[in-house]
């Protein structure tokens, strides 16, 4: 069940920002059965159903960081009744993807300071730091939440979260 991602990239479809515990895409999606609890009980309403456009990935959970991150509040694993979506006790072990900053949109690598995505990363100073010229730089302890590229000031995202196993 689920597109592979070689036919996900063939059709443009973009592969899906899945929510904290989720098992790997496979099995994810054969063990999802789209009923929508996990996003009930998101009080920052990150969780959506996937569209038509996802095939047979349609109606399973996703996020779309730059419209609303995920704010790492852990009540989505505890609702799902198939396991799909894992336990997770501590917001740092959340593996949903990683940020990666686009040096042609964002603002400090044009030489104008800004910390905005530095300021918004929930692990503060873990995720995101600043080289030695200001810029940011994303680490391996990145979990992925999007809450960076939401508040990137940028037209268009500067960080942007890619899904975990598209890195």
């Amino acid at each position: 069940m689920g597109w592979p991602d070689r036919l996900r990239r063939f059709l443009g479809v973009a592969a899906p920002l899945r929510p904290p515990g989720a098992l790997d895409e496979p099995a994810f999606a054969a063990r999802c059965i789209r009923c929508g609890r996990c996003a009930e009980v998101c009080p920052h309403h990150a969780l959506r159903p996937a569209g038509p456009a996802f095939g047979p990935d349609a109606g399973t959970p996703l996020v779309v960081a730059r419209e609303a991150p995920c704010a790492l509040c852990m009540r989505c694993p505890p609702v799902c009744p198939t396991g799909a979506l894992a336990a997770v006790k501590d917001p740092r072990a959340v593996r949903m993807g990683t940020a990666r900053v686009d040096a042609a949109r964002c603002y400090a690598y044009q030489g104008i300071v800004c910390r905005t995505c530095l300021d918004a990363c929930p692990l503060q100073g873990e995720a995101i730091a600043q080289d030695d010229e200001l810029r940011p730089v994303v680490s391996d302890r990145c979990v992925g939440c999007g809450l960076c590229e939401r508040r990137c000031p940028a037209p268009l995202a500067a960080i942007v979260v890619e899904p975990r196993g598209r890195r």
